[in-house]
């Protein structure tokens, strides 16, 4: 085999998209024939296993980007295993030239990569990374002392300096290469079957890349306009939907950001949803700098927090039951749809922090498994900034009483009754707090519970909680 005919192979992790995919580009223009591989990776050390929803949107993204890739005359390679081992013993198997791949930056992810390119490189084969997932990368945005941001603001106007190229298209080229063994997408069983619980999902969502498309014109046409005063109402279309696109690389942020700075909308609605884009920046800059941010509080003095051990209160959360509308809504929201409005993810994660002062990692773990958009940084850092533990966190003395949340998001209870049928012929003056009408609510969809918690009693033993970790530190 002559040197030009040693082909390229390109290592699809969290980029599984066909444009603005530097690895990919950069392996096309070699002129080298193409391996384009997934690997599905459950053995190395301390990489987070998927939970259950987003395992089930990675099956749906492989088999769209396949038939992209079969589309363009080429064939996605699957197969599973340490990727320390499946990708040097790949290169061997095809005599490949260079391997390509987009960065990650969770720790664990980062010493899978290292271990790779290091057998690569001592087996002879070039091995090139790139930035596909962020606008800026984690190292390349620090303080004036040189340090880590630790708050928002700064670390935003800082990052926004930075210049972000235009996105790549995807290649006009075909996607040819050698004819190498794979295994079916079939048999690493990504859909469930006993029980089918996917049929909200599959309803709900279109994973890939086509539907990341569709789904950002969709958003430019119908929500970015209002988008800065609409975004924190759960009954209105005036949020993207792109987490689960983002979480996969169905779409980068370089697209989005492209596509919505070229919309036409009011500057402040484009300004408020690109300081969103870089929120998800932020808490990227913080998983790469803190690695331990799903399972250490950000700030140490949080390590002395008396938490609570209840698991009825935990699993009345995770069913929806709690008896406040708002809450309960949104936790049916996630189990049908894999997915839950930003603002009902903060009411609902509050409520489990501070009414229950149940630990934040047991919400942070349910939200991995039941979330299409389980992301390893935005997830973790959410969670902590609403505990009051984490990076630019929300005051521990914020403490959201769900009544007054919903009341104000949620004013004329659609979301609320879309979610919760059992409240659906519930006047608008009782939907918010059905309690106070002194029975329990019982109609076609089953009875509603009394609240699992008084909101004044949990709130002041929130509050002597989390005073007592404030005077301890």
């Amino acid at each position: 085999m002559t040197d030009d005919a040693r082909p390229a192979i390109v290592w699809f992790r969290d980029d599984l998209r066909l444009a603005d995919n530097p690895a990919l580009d950069s392996a096309v223009a070699t002129g080298r024939p193409l391996v384009l591989i997934y690997v599905l990776d459950q053995f190395s050390p301390d990489l987070r296993p998927l939970g259950g929803a987003a395992r089930w949107w990675l099956g749906r993204s492989l088999a769209s980007l396949a038939r992209s890739v079969e589309a363009k005359g080429g064939r996605l390679l699957l197969r599973r295993g340490p990727a320390g081992a499946v990708l040097p013993a790949l290169a061997a198997e095809c005599n490949a030239r260079a391997v390509f791949w987009n960065r990650r930056y969770g720790a664990a992810e980062i010493a899978v990569d290292t271990d790779v390119k290091s057998a690569l490189i001592a087996g002879g084969v070039e091995a090139r990374s790139f930035n596909g997932a962020l606008l800026a990368e984690p190292w390349s945005v620090l303080n004036r002392a040189g340090q880590p941001f630790r708050v928002f603001t700064p670390f935003h106007r800082t990052a926004a300096e930075h210049d972000v190229p235009d996105p790549l298209k995807a290649p006009a080229q075909t996607l040819t290469g050698p004819d190498l063994p794979s295994e079916p997408l079939d048999s690493w069983q990504f859909e469930p079957r006993q029980p089918d619980w996917a049929g909200g999902l599959r309803e709900t969502w279109v994973p890939g890349e086509a539907g990341a498309l569709a789904r950002l014109d969709t958003f430019l046409d119908e929500g970015l306009a209002g988008y800065a005063l609409g975004r924190d109402r759960p009954d209105l279309a005036h949020v993207s939907r792109l987490s689960p696109h983002l979480r996969f690389g169905d779409i980068s942020p370089r697209q989005i950001l492209a596509a919505v700075r070229a919309a036409k909308a009011p500057p402040g609605d484009v300004a408020k949803f690109v300081a969103e884009l870089y929120w998800r920046e932020f808490s990227y800059h913080l998983l790469f700098h803190f690695p331990d941010l799903e399972r250490r509080n950000f700030q140490p003095r949080f390590d002395a927090m008396a938490w609570r051990d209840d698991p009825d209160l935990l699993a009345a959360w995770q069913r929806g039951r709690t008896g406040y509308p708002l809450v309960d809504a949104g936790m049916r929201q996630l189990w049908r749809e894999g997915w839950m409005h930003n603002r009902v993810r903060m009411v609902a994660a509050s409520f489990l922090i501070k009414h229950g002062l149940i630990d934040w990692r047991l919400g942070e773990a349910w939200f991995w498994d039941t979330l299409v958009d389980a992301d390893p940084a935005s997830n973790a850092a959410s969670w902590q900034w609403v505990a009051g533990s984490g990076a630019d966190a929300a005051p521990y003395f914020r403490i959201f009483n769900p009544v007054i949340q919903g009341a104000k998001f949620d004013p004329h209870g659609d979301y609320i009754r879309r979610y919760v049928p059992e409240l659906a012929q519930v006047p608008l003056s009782a939907v918010h707090a059905p309690w106070l009408g002194g029975t329990q609510l019982r109609g076609a969809a089953g009875c509603y519970p009394p609240p699992a918690v008084a909101h004044a009693e949990a709130r002041d033993r929130a509050l002597a909680a989390f005073e007592a970790v404030k005077a301890a530190g």
